[in-house]
């Protein structure tokens, strides 16, 4: 065999993969293309590679096809095209009714449809509507290839009866040399194929590499984390989205059998109720450096610092989260494990389902985590263990059904629904939406007390865009202000302590930062978590409270400068209840004596805030002695120069 045909042999042998799976080929390269175009977010762009990464993922399934007889190949052909088709129409659908393409949200509320909602979806499926929107572009497809498998051999016919009758003999010529055509192809064809194959592994190997980091992760909250990283893996494809969010849904059932079994296991031995009303408040978003009662230049908290001036509202002031992503921190502050104990936070009981068993009236209210079909995968990890039907029962006694667009909206619901619920004891835990992107939209525009201008000698080094930027954010926080005032005036009369915590900070261009939001870097450094990390924290006692539990508000009022994480904040509200448990420990409990203060407060499970802090602080001191040096010199040197002139 020469070298020529050794050659032509290796690309006929690149090629062959598509010619044998041609017409799978082509039409899933159309589905691809079509299912990507059809479910491009408002404001969104397609992805880039698409084009380049869809064909080195057809050519490697037509690879893996070409390799089994005929007759086994087009039955992979056909369960392969039932999968895709499908998989493509719930993925365009859900874009069409939710707003989003398939996720772990939509998965999980699917696997809790019952018989009858199933029936009701799959006649709202094939409605008129649906047929019309852009599923009907889908189905159409589907449609075409089904009969180009019934027709191949008529269309062939015909193709054969055309060549046949034509009397145009050029013509007859033209279609006669296409058979001749196709037999010089494969060589040409295979460079091609070659040359576009070598080109997709090039440029979508990243993605292949994110995707495959994706889908490793061990637990639900690895995988958000791996999410947030700038160049995370791209699901381009409805069978990719699918594959993740059954993925992301088989992590986060570990996790809630986990969570169950150990709910199970709550063991209580007595309860004091010695605070009969316990009301926490979780805010969002909220770095202590843009309140007023941290020492920030706008007053951004007016309520609360009247409220810390009446000496009822306690101030605690070296305070930090664990984590600066709201769901990590849901799971850390919500189990009663710490940073640092044996095992996972879902090995622990929740605090609320303590609360339950010990005979409190547990209401959550919520503005963030219901059970919703347009939901990202940031809020699918903080909630799944908060809205599986069964957790949700040993945890709470009352939940809220909506969402709304602004924090007021859970006043009325505590108003109109949840507050005839209450009892002699309850835990009553409003969550928030605080301060939480997009500012602008989480407060009321005729409420406004900041603008752009307002910052101009504040904030002279930054942009009008960047200073109409922040004074959102301070909007947002002096509305939080606002809802938080309203909440405690419900409770003011009654004997009532309220905790007040956001889930993290925010930086809104802090220094010369130049960002917003948060940054999610492995690496901490002490900017990092200085803003990021650092939150407010207060404790509120009512008239009431103070006057029946003396001991009490002098432990809340000793302990305000002690340092505290929040993943320990379930110790100090078993405390405030009187719940005697094995699950409560005094050392992590910030009212105890037996306080350890000295608990190391682990950022990520990689930084430790105080060495950061330690190791701030030593760096400005040398700064500052440096400085004060520099000016003792510039002394000494005027005092010379001075008696040298004399002389």
């Amino acid at each position: 065999m020469s070298w020529k045909e050794i050659i032509k042999n290796c690309l006929s042998l690149a090629s062959a993969p598509i010619r044998r799976n041609a017409n799978f080929f082509v039409s899933m390269y159309i589905l691809g293309m079509v299912s990507s175009l059809i479910t491009i977010p408002k404001n969104g762009t397609l992805y880039e590679n698409m084009f380049l990464e869809l064909f080195l993922d057809l050519y490697i399934v037509s690879a893996i096809l070409a390799v089994f007889p005929k007759k086994v190949r087009r039955g992979l052909r056909a369960i392969l095209y039932i999968i895709l088709y499908v998989t493509a129409a719930a993925d365009t659908y859900c874009f069409v009714n939710f707003g989003s393409t398939l996720n772990p949200s939509m998965l999980m509320l699917v696997g809790e449809t019952n018989s009858s909602e199933a029936s009701s979806f799959l006649s709202a499926l094939i409605s008129v509507e649906v047929l019309f929107s852009s599923v009907g572009w889908i189905l159409l497809l589907a449609l075409l290839q089904i009969l180009i498998v019934i027709f191949r051999k008529r269309l062939i016919k015909i193709y054969v009866f055309l060549v046949t009758v034509l009397e145009l003999a050029s013509l007859k010529k033209r279609l006669m040399a296409i058979p001749r055509m196709t037999a010089a192809m494969p060589a040409t064809f295979g460079i091609l194929c070659l040359a576009i194959l070598i080109t997709s592994i090039c440029t979508s190997w990243h993605n292949k590499e994110a995707y495959h980091k994706l889908m490793s992760g061990r637990t639900i909250g690895e995988v958000e984390h791996t999410l947030t990283e700038k160049d995370h893996a791209v699901l381009y494809l409805p069978i990719y989205r699918l594959q993740f969010s059954i993925y992301a849904n088989q992590l986060a059932a570990h996790q809630i059998t986990q969570l169950i079994h150990a709910a199970h296991e709550v063991k209580v031995d007595s309860c004091s109720f010695r605070s009969p009303n316990i009301v926490l408040i979780i805010g969002e978003s909220y770095g202590r450096h843009h309140s007023q009662q941290y020492g920030y230049f706008m007053k951004t908290t007016p309520n609360q610092s009247a409220l810390e001036k009446s000496k009822k509202l306690t101030k605690f002031t070296d305070v930090v989260t664990c984590w600066n992503l709201t769901s990590f921190v849901f799971k850390h502050m919500l189990s009663t494990y710490v940073v640092g104990d044996k095992g996972e936070w879902c090995d622990y009981p929740l605090f609320p389902e303590v609360f339950r068993k010990a005979g409190y009236n547990v209401t959550f209210i919520t503005n963030e985590f219901l059970p919703q079909a347009k939901e990202a995968v940031y809020d699918f990890s903080g909630g799944f263990f908060l809205n599986n039907p069964e957790l949700s029962k040993l945890q709470f006694d009352h939940r809220n059904t909506q969402l709304h667009a602004l924090d007021d909206g859970l006043l009325k619901d505590y108003d109109d629904s949840l507050k005839q619920y209450k009892t002699d004891h309850n835990l009553t835990i409003f969550h928030l939406m605080g301060q939480h992107v997009n500012y602008k939209l989480r407060y009321r525009q005729n409420q406004a007390k900041f603008w752009a201008s307002s910052y101009e000698d504040k904030r002279p080094e930054l942009t009008d865009a960047q200073r109409k930027v922040l004074s959102h954010y301070d909007n947002a926080t002096l509305y939080n202000d606002s809802i938080v005032a309203e909440i405690v005036k419900r409770f003011q009369k009654e004997d009532a302590v309220i905790i007040y915590v956001p889930d993290h900070g925010e930086e809104c261009y802090e220094e010369n930062r130049g960002f917003i939001c948060r940054n999610h870097s492995a690496n901490i450094d002490w900017k990092l978590a200085h803003y990021e990390f650092e939150i407010p924290f207060w404790i509120y006692c009512s008239k009431k409270y103070i006057q029946k539990h003396r001991a009490i508000y002098r432990q809340i009022r000793a302990a305000k400068d002690k340092r505290m994480m929040t993943d320990a904040l379930p110790h100090l509200l078993l405390y405030l209840a009187g719940i005697e448990t094995p699950t409560y420990k005094e050392e992590n409990n910030i009212l105890s004596p037996k306080y350890n203060e000295m608990r190391p407060r682990i950022l990520k499970n990689s930084a430790d805030y105080d060495k950061l802090r330690d190791e701030y602080l030593k760096t400005q001191a040398k700064q500052e002695e440096k400085k004060q040096d520099k000016k003792k010199d510039k002394k000494q040197g005027k005092k010379q120069t001075k008696k040298g002139a004399r002389k």
